[in-house]
């Protein structure tokens, strides 16, 4: 939005009906003519009442300023719009910059224009600086807004052209900043909503505006294209539309032309010149149905011979924001490639449009419904995202991955189609399909054969995901995922899982630390544990577990310090020395409170020892690592600790092998190892000669006694020469 240059006063109303009423309002008026006269009439009232708000106020240019508001009711006029959100965008600016108010405009023109008035005021608000916080937050901000009423969200884009149309009255530097943020946040929402027309003109006007200089070389080039070129495009043209004409499908033939930001950025992602980009010739046939479509598919296929695999179907399988279309690339008879869009009417509404088109074609068709209900979908699925989300940025990270869709299209086993971003895996699949059922998730079954969860999917691919009580998201999971959803789902888990592990360790903590002081958490008095809280400032008791588990609290000055409020009786007992049984006992599953010390690598069955560290929780070595003597040095901090009867899953360790250096060496190694039912996390050189090779082995493995099995099998290779443990 610009800023306004003179103050606000009163306008005075027209005198008659039609006296003194500009061209652009009578330019809106006509191309509104397709609303009904009554609501004819209430444009005409809105302009009457937003012009005399704005009375006084001009824009940049030097124009009156409620020439903007009316340009933007225009422009989504041109989208036929309902009268509703055409009065709004008259209205957008008046309850921020005019003496009109909320409760004015419910009395003039009801609650619903007075809600996308207000809702548009909010967005304007915004100032979007890319990737910092502040723009994040704004981001969020506006999908809310867009949650509540998608109409919202079309007044502001068509704010958005008509400043990116007038954007020559503003400074160099706001140029850049508009241009970039029209081409890094509107563009791509318009293009998640499916209104193409808005989106291409964005683009362009953007680009023009961030490099006038390639915009204008590009356009040049466009216009001037040589005559070869021109003759062979009317050619192909004529071809088409004969042989549509002999199998009597009714249509409308139209070549494409590319826009200079299209062309400009098909240059940079398939690093192409000009004349690679440009040698292709593009159609559009539009028809009047589905059957018609499939008709005319095979019509061009018999003109000209298709390119393999270059054959696509949006009409049976949509795209993510509603549009539909046949794709398909021709051998064309200049050696050039032919690409061809068939749709129908509705269809290319719906693509030009998006969901626009809901409340212009038919009034409410299935087809301009669905493309409707797809983005409210996609809308409601980024709010739910919001509230897991731990930050803006990561909210705008996660929205940006489908802001940018390149996407596949999956089937459940019962049919329904699901679209994901390229390289999704199945585990994005499964988040897809539910939070619940990605949480529980532990393998997929595609197209019938089983395979991991981070296996990539392909479109066309049926996909099952195979789920069990016991499973939950591991930190793994984030390093293959890629899918917002997915991403803000795994983190919400993982952080809940973490606070709950690390409450219940530090409860153990806790309590040791207070039967070494012959009590323990429940007999301390509820009145004694609030006033600790309080003084600590500790929401709840969890809280301050938790921290007592990350390491931020030392348990034994928790414990002293709760003790001290106690009865004299209890200062007055002895304190008693830690015993064996005073070990917590751990099942290596605690995330985020445990981890293993990477210069010893500890696995169930080593005697063990933990160090407190803040932030980290405790850190868990073996007896005998070297740097336990080390932390010895502040026994505030050592952690008696022990594994508990039941402890699951895979531990790392680490193996220095020595063999004869000779081809094949390695391979009998590695066989070895995973014939003991282990997995090789990672393989180094050490040391390496004509005659001997010294190799660091990652292995994982479930303890001390399968440890054991794996250097027994490696040990017998007649390669081998000699085996340890790191």
């Amino acid at each position: 939005m610009n800023p306004r240059e003179t103050a606000i006063r009163p306008a005075p109303t027209p005198a008659s009906h039609d006296a003194g009423v500009p061209d652009y309002v009578r330019d809106l008026e006509r191309v509104a003519a397709y609303l009904p006269p009554d609501q004819l009439g209430l444009l005409r009232r809105a302009w009457v009442v937003g012009a005399a708000a704005h009375a006084g106020q001009t824009r940049k240019s030097g124009e009156p300023y409620i020439t903007h508001p009316v340009a933007v009711a225009q422009v989504l006029a041109e989208q036929g719009l309902d009268v509703e959100t055409l009065v709004a965008a008259i209205l957008h600016d008046t309850i921020e910059d005019t003496p009109l108010t909320y409760d004015g405009l419910v009395a003039e023109f009801g609650d619903t224009v007075a809600e996308l008035v207000d809702g548009v005021t909010k967005l304007d608000k915004l100032q979007f600086r890319d990737r910092q916080e502040a723009a994040a937050e704004s981001f969020r901000k506006m999908l809310l807004a867009m949650a509540r009423d998608l109409r919202v969200i079309l007044i502001k884009l068509a704010d958005r052209l008509h400043n990116m149309r007038t954007l020559g009255a503003q400074s160099s530097e706001a140029r850049e900043r508009i241009a970039r943020e029209t081409l890094e946040i509107y563009a791509p929402i318009a293009q998640r909503l499916g209104m193409n027309l808005i989106k291409a003109e964005l683009q362009d006007l953007g680009f023009r505006a961030l490099h006038p200089w390639r915009h204008a070389v590009i356009e040049k080039r466009i216009r001037t294209q040589p005559v070869v070129r021109r003759e062979a495009l009317v050619q192909i043209e004529a071809t088409l539309a004969q042989r549509l004409a002999k199998e009597k499908l009714i249509n409308r033939l139209v070549s494409r032309v590319k826009s200079p930001w299209s062309i400009y950025s098909k240059m940079r992602a398939e690093h192409k010149n000009f004349a690679q980009v440009m040698d292709v010739f593009g159609f559009r046939i539009v028809l009047r149905g589905v059957a018609d479509c499939y008709h005319a598919l095979g019509v061009v296929h018999a003109a000209y011979k298709p390119l393999d695999a270059r054959f696509r179907d949006f009409i049976a399988i949509p795209k993510a924001n509603g549009y539909q279309s046949l794709h398909t690339v021709l051998f064309g008879p200049y050696g050039s490639p032919i690409e061809v869009q068939i749709r129908t009417e509705e269809m290319d509404l719906i693509a030009e449009r998006g969901i626009a088109a809901h409340w212009s074609y038919k009034h409410g068709s299935e087809g301009s419904a669905s493309a409707q209900n797809r983005a409210q979908s996609w809308i409601t699925g980024l709010v739910e995202a919001q509230h897991a989300t731990g930050s803006s940025l990561e909210f705008l990270e996660n929205v940006k991955v489908d802001l940018f869709p390149d996407e596949v299209y999956l089937f459940t086993p019962k049919g329904d189609i699901l679209a994901l971003p390229r390289n999704s895996t199945a585990l994005d699949f499964a988040y897809a399909v539910h939070t619940d059922v990605g949480n529980r998730a532990v393998a997929a079954r595609v197209d019938g054969k089983l395979v991991p969860l981070r296996s990539k999917l392909a479109s066309g691919q049926r996909v099952e995901i195979i789920t069990a009580k016991s499973s939950a998201p591991k930190p793994q999971w984030l390093e293959f995922v890629v899918s917002g959803k997915a991403r803000t789902s795994i983190r919400q888990q993982l952080k809940q899982l973490e606070h709950e592990d690390a409450v219940q360790l530090g409860h153990r903590m806790l309590d040791r630390a207070l039967e070494v002081l012959e009590t323990s958490l429940e007999r301390v008095p509820t009145v004694r544990m609030d006033a600790y809280l309080a003084e600590q400032r500790y929401a709840r008791l969890e809280a301050l577990l938790a921290d007592i588990a990350l390491g931020n609290r030392m348990p034994a000055q928790v414990a002293q310090a709760l003790v001290r409020t106690a009865p004299d009786k209890l200062e007055r007992r002895e304190v008693r020395a830690p015993s064996a049984e005073d070990r917590i006992l751990i099942t290596g599953r605690e995330r985020g409170v445990i981890s293993f010390a990477n210069c010893c690598l500890p696995v169930p069955g080593d005697e063990i020892m933990g160090y407190h560290t803040a932030g980290k929780g405790i850190v868990v070595h073996r007896l005998d690592c070297p740097n336990v003597v080390e932390y010895r040095k502040s026994p505030d901090r050592w952690v008696s600790i022990g594994w508990d009867r039941k402890v699951e899953g895979d531990f790392g360790a680490a193996l220095k092998i020595e063999v004869d250096n000779r081809p094949g060496a390695l391979a009998q190694v590695a066989a070895a190892i995973a014939e003991a039912d282990s997995n090789i996390d990672r393989v180094e050189y050490l040391e390496r000669d004509s005659n001997l090779a010294v190799m660091r082995f990652g292995v994982e493995v479930r303890d001390r006694r399968h440890l054991a099995d794996v250097m027994r099998r490696v040990r017998r290779l007649g390669v081998v020469l000699g085996i340890q443990r790191f």
